[in-house]
């Protein structure tokens, strides 16, 4: 499925849709961060999704995980709730949502990064390096947030 993403741009469409979903910030033993880059934008990001009824917000972000990076991860904390009005998302479909995401940390306990139908690369990736990838500027707040410690975010 298509989708163009608007972030601070006074002519994006207006949402027509508030989808809660959870990101998963995995940190390895080393520092270095979970990313995947995403097909449909080519871009790198945290990997997370829409919560599916049933599950709580973590378990989605946990499962989200899995599906999109194959690494296996478990909670270690809480970064923040990140609901821009001014972030949204276009779909292919006419859905417009605006952005909604509860982002937790974890640490790998299982699984390899591996390529799949949403990304087309996972990999752990060191802070020092996180300049050299093209990571959209919501994906970078939280990650730059968790680096500085200045979590939990509540915006």
């Amino acid at each position: 499925m298509g989708r163009t993403e608007y972030y601070n741009d006074p002519n994006a469409p207006k949402a027509n849709t508030l989808v809660p979903a959870s990101n998963l910030l995995v940190v390895d033993d080393s520092g270095a961060v979970l990313l995947q880059r995403r097909r449909d934008t080519g871009q790198w990001a945290l990997p997370g999704g829409a919560q599916d009824i049933g599950e709580t917000a973590a378990q989605c972000a946990v499962r989200e995980c899995l599906e999109e990076t194959g690494i296996v991860a478990e909670i270690t904390g809480f970064l923040g709730v990140y609901t821009n009005p001014h972030h949204i998302v276009a779909y292919a479909d006419g859905e417009i949502r605006q952005q909604y995401e509860n982002t937790y940390i974890g640490r790998p306990v299982g699984g390899e990064p591996t390529i799949n139908d949403e990304a087309d690369g996972v990999r752990f990736v060191r802070p020092a390096d996180l300049d050299q990838y093209d990571i959209h500027p919501s994906m970078r707040q939280q990650i730059s947030d968790y680096l500085a410690g200045t979590y939990p975010y509540l915006g």
